[in-house]
């Protein structure tokens, strides 16, 4: 087993890259035939989704005829929550009469996809469902944000790594780092 250490912390691989990619494929595999009639968009939150998004969206079927799109949002000042979603690199796509998924990294409370989809919604978009490697169901707070594509449950556990930061750094680790107590 693989292990990193960053900033004072232990941390052990616990995704491999070859579980990320079946988590990968398993996702791909669904969208695929969600959309398999359809042109979505997939609106991916930057900065951490972005490793996940060009795996899953390679993944898709070559049938599949989509847009992507990047905006990068935050809800936090410093380490706390302002609990409004303060858009960093604002939406360029028009997402009316459009089928959109968002793309994330990881889903814990659900206050960025909460927020996100009504501001989707909002602009007219026809559906909205979301797409995260990691999700944190103990920690929903918001019903509508539990992700429609889950690659892999977690539980408490800081992670770093496949675009997953600790400060910034470590989101080019290949596989998924849990923090060892």
């Amino acid at each position: 087993m693989r292990s990193i250490d960053e900033q004072g912390y232990h941390f052990e691989e616990w995704l491999t890259p070859e579980q990320i990619a079946k988590d990968v494929q398993q996702v791909a595999h669904r969208i695929s035939a969600d959309y398999k009639d359809k042109e979505p968009l997939f609106v991916i939150v930057l900065n951490g989704a972005f490793v996940f998004a060009a795996d899953l969206i390679r993944a898709l079927d070559p049938s599949i005829r989509c847009e992507e799109t990047f905006i990068r949002v935050s809800s936090y000042y410093g380490m706390q929550t302002t609990g409004q979603l303060q858009f960093i690199v604002p939406l360029q796509q028009v997402v009316e009469n459009r089928d959109v998924v968002i793309i994330e990294d990881i889903v814990d409370t659900g206050l960025t996809i909460h927020q996100l989809k009504a501001h989707l919604r909002g602009l007219g978009a026809t559906s909205v469902k979301t797409a995260t490697m990691l999700f944190k169901p103990e920690k929903l707070e918001y019903e509508d944000a539990r992700p429609d594509y889950v690659g892999h449950e977690i539980s408490e556990e800081f992670v770093i790594g496949y675009g997953l930061d600790f400060d910034g750094f470590r989101r080019n680790l290949d596989a998924i780092y849990k923090v060892k107590e």
